[in-house]
This record gives structure tokens, C-alpha cells and sequence, in this order.
């Protein structure tokens, strides 16, 4: 069976009808009835035993009959295809279809996936210069994305079009189909069976020595042995056309059998100046040699691609933590190429920072950070300290300055400082940042761009649950404040600590309007109540203290401001008696 795409540059062969052969009359006269509305969308037909068989589209599944499939059914197919192979792989001969056995434990067979091969010329117009140049090409993507299809059709342009010398690694007879003579879809290209999987490595080499190849096409490079194999024909001057399990590039690198397929990674230790330099940790990970691949392509869709014309600058980019420039290479049905080049982005890498502060880029802003606006909070909280005489609001006008390239405002503070300082919050409650900003009079304001940030505050468990907010882009430079926990205590520390206020020999103040939520007198005799307990007991004594019992709100209250004096305290008795004791450090 041959069907056309309304488009001149692709021609599909399915031989469907052959497929069809080595079903009972009863799924296929049922599955002809499905395939006459829809045939080129078939991807697969699924048998298994006592269940009902499917016919699977690229868009839906489909029940092709009402009665489960018997032993006997399963047997007829097997008995019309060919042998299976170790890896439960047969096919029909001279056509491209896969059929692939499930068994139970004693080794009979239950259950077929029935696979539709289909060979589409044309449908490596995407890619087309990046074969011509004779560099090796790896490509990558999910199952059913149409890799082998385009690997088979790269083989033909290569054999017929540009007249090389062609061996394809035929593992499975995937490719060129099952049977001695291969389907005429490679074109002059020469096929390599592999008696079973586990020696496709020694085939490739095999390839090489015998036969002299120019280029060698294999499909799904999966062992480290295989990698080793491709490597050792990349040295030997063979261009290599090969699929590997994996999305993207990155996944390679995470994997330690494949990563050799772009060079492979090692860990690296850096001398002082050279890590301070790189502004990073001292060990990190770099490329261990040249890649074997040249060009990786990673297929999205059927004509989505992203391509790396040099895996080797991508490797390197994706390992300093930063994402690599890809060209995103789309085609219509008219046949027509459009090529997206996007620039590189930064990613989020692991990167270490003084003062035992973790540093973190989230990677989309949420919430309040949505908007990428600036909420400017007062430095004096909206009451001059100054005189009100013309001179003096004109000097106070000449210490604002405008930051180049930002719409940052600065006034240098009493030491030079750059005043205020912009912070970006992640996970923190913006009633507490706006409480300690207010009432301690900080020169701090709050931003949602963090590209205007100069410190990124953020809660520790959302690092810790959320790893990719424990990544940062190393462009940046933004160092990370972390707080234990969303209290008023922790957001003020961190707030002095980054102002350079964090003076041992300065007592941190203590206004009970940090503490307190709606003001009121009772709110504020509770907390009065514990800091006199503080102050004049259980620090210059060393003796506990309890409390008069409290409502559960306001010993939140007391318990936040105990922490404010680094003590601890915990809540004891029953409702409404329930009390705080106090106890000395």
C-alpha cells in the first residue's frame, strides 16, 4: 500500500497490505473497516491474550473487535512471521514492519505489538546541509518520534545522492527491514544483520575493518561498549549516523553509559584564583574529550528539530551553567525550511557562596514576583529628617543617583553604602517583609525583577524540596539569604546581615511592633510581659520563666519574639491555661 502526503517533497511506502496478511480473517477484515477512514496515522495493532485487540493511532486507540484475542489467534500470527530474535523482535520479510513478542515465564508467547514501518522519502530536508558535510550526527528523542525513519532515510541520501560508501547496522531489521535482501528504502546502502543485540558493538567494528565503509549508520546506541565502538569509528576517519536513548543533550551528560558520546564528563578541581575567576566552586565538571558526534539533533516532533551544529561549544556552555544557542529548524508541507536561531539563556547551576549562604535562582517568577514591578518602600518611612529649607531638599535631590541600565534610584548611606538595597523574596510572607521594613526604618526595597535584584532572600525548605531552585545562573552573580523558617525574628536577622548590620556588640532592637499583628493593648501586654521575663530573669539569672496563659495567637506571638533573643520556649498545659516557659540559653 502507498499513500502520499498532499505535499511534493514526501512519498510514504507502508506495505500495509503485507501487515494485513498475517492476521485471522475475523481482526482483519475488522481492522480493514478502521484502516479504509484513516491508514497513514496507524501506528501500531496490539494483541494480547484474553483482552481485546487495539489498533493504536497517532491521535487515538481503537478496539477492532468486540471479542478478546485467543491462544489460537496469536499463534496464526506467529506462525506467518519471521523468527524471533533474542530480543523477542521479528518481522515480515522485505518490509520495514517490527513485530515484538510479550512471553510469560515459561516462554510462550501471550501477546504482539505489531509496529507499522513506513519509509518516508523526503523527510530529512531539514537536516539536509548538516549531512552533506560529512560530520558525524547523533539523534536524539522520544519513541516514535520518527527517528529510525529518518535515520533510514539519511542511509539513502547518502548511498544514492551523494554516492558513499554506505553500512547500516542493522541490530534489530528495523531498518532495512527483515529477511536477506533489504528493503529498497536504504537505496544502494549495505546492510549488517546482528545475530543478537549484544554483539552490535562487535559488528560496528567489524563494519569498519571489512568493508570500508565512508559512512556507518546505527540505530539505537544503548551500552557502554557500543559507545566505546562509535568512538573508536569516529577516530578512524568513518562519519557515524547514529540514535541514542535521551530527549536532549543534556540527558547524555546525565548519563554515565552515553556520556561518552559527547565527550564525556570528569570532575575537575580548581586552584584558588582559577575558581575565583570563574566566580564558582572549586571542583567542578568539564568536558573529558572531543565528542564523537559533531552535530546532535534533538527531534521535538515530526518537523519540530533542534539542532547543535558544535556539540562540543554546547557541552562546555551546558556545563558552566548556562543554556547553549540551538538552532529550532521547523518545515510546512510545502516543504519549506524555516531556521530559528535563539540565543543562549541562563541556566541554573549549583554555585557556592560565602557566609554559608546557598544560592538560588527560581526559575519563573510566581506570585507577587509575577508582574516584574518594584514596590518602593520609604527609607524614612514617609517623615523627613531634614529641615524643610529649599537648600537642604535640593542637597538631599543631589545624593540620588540613577543606576546606568537600570531604573535602580541610589543615595549613599553613612559609610558610602549604595542605598537602598533591592531584594528579591522567594517563599517569605510579605506581611513580614513589609512589617520589619516599616517599622525598623530599613533602607530596603522590594522588587519582582531579578534582574534589578541585589540580594535574593528566600526560604530554606523551598530550596530544599524544590532542586531546581537550587540552581543559579552564573551571569548574574546574585547572592542567595536563606531563613529557617517565615518569622519575624529570621527576616529581620537576614535583613541586618545584609545591610552589614549584623554587629555582635550591637544589640538587635527590639520594637514590639515587629511582633505584634493587630496592635492592639492585649496583643502588646503579652509580648511586654515576655520581654521583661527575657530581660530581667532568665538572661541575667539563668532561671526559666512561665508565663500567664494566652490565647494560641498571641503565644505565636511570644514564641516569635523568644526566637528574636535566640532562647527557647515551648507552649505547656490544657486550653485555657495553656501557657510559655522561657528557658535560659
Amino acid at each position: 500500500m502507498q499513500s502520499e502526503i498532499p505535499s511534493h517533497r514526501m512519498q510514504i511506502t507502508d506495505n500495509l497490505d503485507k501487515l494485513l496478511t498475517i492476521f485471522p480473517d475475523s481482526i482483519r477484515s475488522k481492522l480493514e473497516e478502521n484502516l479504509q477512514q484513516d491508514s497513514k496515522n496507524l501506528i501500531e495493532v496490539v494483541m494480547d491474550l484474553g483482552r481485546l485487540p487495539e489498533a493504536r493511532f497517532s491521535d487515538r486507540v481503537t478496539y477492532i473487535r468486540d471479542e478478546p484475542v485467543t491462544k489460537a489467534e496469536i499463534q496464526h500470527c506467529i506462525d506467518r512471521v519471521g523468527m524471533f530474535s533474542t530480543d523477542n523482535r521479528a518481522g515480515i520479510e522485505r518490509t520495514l514492519h517490527r513485530i515484538s513478542a510479550i512471553r510469560n515465564r515459561t516462554g510462550e508467547i501471550i501477546g504482539l505489538t505489531c509496529r507499522i514501518g513506513r519509509a518516508i522519502f523526503g523527510t530529512i530536508v531539514m537536516i539536509r546541509d548538516l549531512v552533506e558535510t560529512g560530520q558525524s550526527i547523533l539523534l536524539l528523542g522520544r519513541p516514535g518520534v520518527g527517528k529510525t525513519t529518518a535515520l533510514r532515510e539519511i542511509a539513502r541520501v547518502l548511498a544514492d545522492d551523494l554516492e558513499k560508501r554506505v553500512v547500516i547496522i542493522d541490530t534489530s531489521n528495523e531498518i532495512a527491514g527483515d529477511g536477506d535482501i533489504p528493503h529498497p528504502a536504504i537505496g544502494r546502502a549495505r546492510r549488517m544483520q546482528v545475530a543478537r543485540p549484544e554483539l552490535q558493538h562487535q559488528v560496528m567494528i567489524e563494519a569498519v575493518e571489512n568493508h570500508m565503509p565512508e559512512v556507518i549508520v546505527i540505530d539505537e546506541i544503548g551500552t557502554e561498549l557500543e559507545a566505546m565502538a562509535a568512538r573508536t569509528i569516529a577516530e578512524r576517519g568513518v562519519q557515524l549516523v547514529g540514535t541514542a536513548h535521551g530527549n536532549t543533550v543534556e540527558n547524555l551528560i546525565k548519563n554515565p553509559t552515553l556520556s561518552d558520546l559527547v565527550g564525556g564528563i570528569q570532575s575537575v578541581t580548581l586552584g584558588d584564583d582559577e575558581a575565583r575567576r570563574r566566580r564558582t566552586q572549586k571542583t567542578v565538571l568539564e568536558r573529558k574529550a572531543p565528542p564523537t558526534f559533531a552535530i546532535a539533533v534533538e527531534m521535538l516532533e515530526r518537523q519540530r528539530w533542534v539542532v547543535h551544529d558544535d556539540v562540543a561549544a554546547t557541552i562546555d556552555t551546558l556545563l558552566r551553567g548556562i543554556e547553549p544557542p540551538a538552532q529550532v529548524r521547523t518545515v510546512d508541507d510545502s516543504g519549506e525550511v524555516t531556521i530559528i536561531h535563539e540565543d543562549s539563556q541562563p541556566s541554573f547551576k549549583p554555585l557556592a557562596t560565602n557566609n554559608n549562604t546557598t544560592a538560588v535562582t527560581p526559575l519563573h517568577p510566581q506570585g507577587l514576583r509575577a508582574s516584574g514591578k518594584m514596590t518602593p518602600v520609604s527609607i524614612q518611612g514617609g517623615k523627613s529628617k531634614r529641615g524643610n529649607s529649599e537648600f537642604e531638599r535640593m542637597l538631599e535631590r543631589s545624593w540620588r543617583t540613577q543606576d546606568p541600565n537600570s531604573q535602580k534610584i541610589r543615595t549613599p548611606g553613612p559609610n558610602g553604602e549604595d542605598w537602598p538595597v533591592y531584594i528579591y523574596a522567594y517563599g517569605i510572607g510579605r506581611s513580614q517583609l513589609d512589617q520589619v521594613i516599616e517599622v525598623l526604618d530599613l533602607p530596603v526595597m522590594l522588587t519582582k525583577d531579578l534582574d534589578e535584584a541585589d540580594a535574593v532572600v528566600a526560604l530554606r525548605s523551598q530550596i530544599k524540596h524544590h532542586s531546581k531552585l537550587r540552581n543559579i545562573a552564573k551571569d548574574r552573580h546574585i547572592p542567595i539569604y536563606t531563613v529557617k523558617s517565615n518569622t519575624i525574628p529570621q527576616v529581620t536577622r537576614v535583613f541586618r546581615q545584609i545591610l552589614n548590620l549584623d554587629d555582635p556588640n550591637i544589640p538587635e532592637p527590639t520594637d514590639l511592633r515587629l511582633f505584634s499583628k493587630a496592635g492592639n493593648d492585649d496583643e502588646i501586654e503579652a509580648l511586654e510581659e515576655a520581654r521583661l521575663a527575657v530581660e530581667q530573669i532568665v538572661i541575667p539569672k539563668g532561671q526559666p520563666v512561665e508565663l500567664l496563659p494566652r490565647s494560641a495567637k498571641v503565644r505565636k506571638m511570644q514564641h516569635e519574639l523568644i526566637e528574636h533573643y535566640r532562647l527557647q520556649s515551648d507552649s505547656f498545659g490544657d486550653e485555657p491555661n495553656r501557657r510559655l516557659r522561657i528557658y535560659p540559653a
